[in-house]
């Protein structure tokens, strides 16, 4: 499904009003709850590409979700890997991670009162960056009336903090959640990777699985986070 986001064609998602994003964030949820009632669907994936380089085909501003009748590979890695540090440590690795990453300061892009966008420790992209709720929820279904406004404000200010950081580039966004059979989920925790298409995955890469980041996540948060952001709406 192409979820349109604006009626307008020349422009972007950090654009919009935070009202506008809002609007599209309670789309991506309808349309996740709806789906979940259909019994051949075992996930659903929703991510945004913007801009040719990172496989946007449509220039009107939109998102796309598909609903799949399996778990995808990278969404089964990862929550067996939450599951393992549930396992040793009692606790989920991702509010472990937000409790580091408010305590060090470092990494973080952006907070409100229910939100946070780091630069992720390791990060695979320059200027690759995570919201994650603060709270502990496995699925983005139980994403709550209260959240989609403070969702909204943290990533219209992040995509803008990137967008006049670095030219407004091509990224990748992509809703990480837990799959429609496992909602709660105590050891994994739904997330947004913003992914900005700024190098090009080459034959290292793709023969190892390795990254190289020619940028530390710590200098890309400080970037960010010194970017001034003023309210611009197209």
């Amino acid at each position: 499904e192409v979820i349109v986001q604006t009626p307008k064609h020349d422009t972007h998602r950090a654009l919009l009003p935070e009202d506008r994003i809002a609007d599209v964030i309670r789309a991506y949820y309808q349309r996740y709850e709806d789906l979940d009632r259909d019994e051949r669907f075992e996930y659903l994936l929703l991510f945004r590409n913007h801009g040719r380089v990172a496989g946007a085909s449509l220039s009107h501003p939109h998102s796309q979700l598909i609903a799949l009748p399996m778990v995808p590979k990278r969404t089964s890695e990862e929550m067996d890997a939450a599951e393992r540090y549930f396992a040793k440590q009692g606790t989920c690795v991702y509010c472990d991670l937000i409790a580091q990453e408010l305590a060090g300061g470092e990494r973080v892009v952006y907070e409100n009162e229910r939100f946070i966008a780091v630069a992720p420790f390791a990060a695979r992209f320059p200027f690759e960056t995570w919201i994650l709720p603060k709270a502990h929820m496995a699925s983005f279904g139980s994403i709550s009336t209260e959240d989609v406004p403070a969702m909204a404000n943290v990533l219209k200010t992040t995509l803008l903090k990137l967008a006049l950081c670095l030219g407004n580039p091509p990224y990748n966004y992509i809703v990480h959640t837990a799959p429609y059979g496992s909602p709660s989920s105590p050891a994994y925790h739904w997330h947004v990777e913003i992914m900005p298409q700024l190098t090009r995955t080459a034959g290292f890469e793709w023969g190892s699985g390795f990254h190289i980041n020619s940028v530390a996540p710590e200098e890309a948060a400080r970037y960010l986070r010194e970017t001034e952001v003023r309210e611009q709406v197209s």
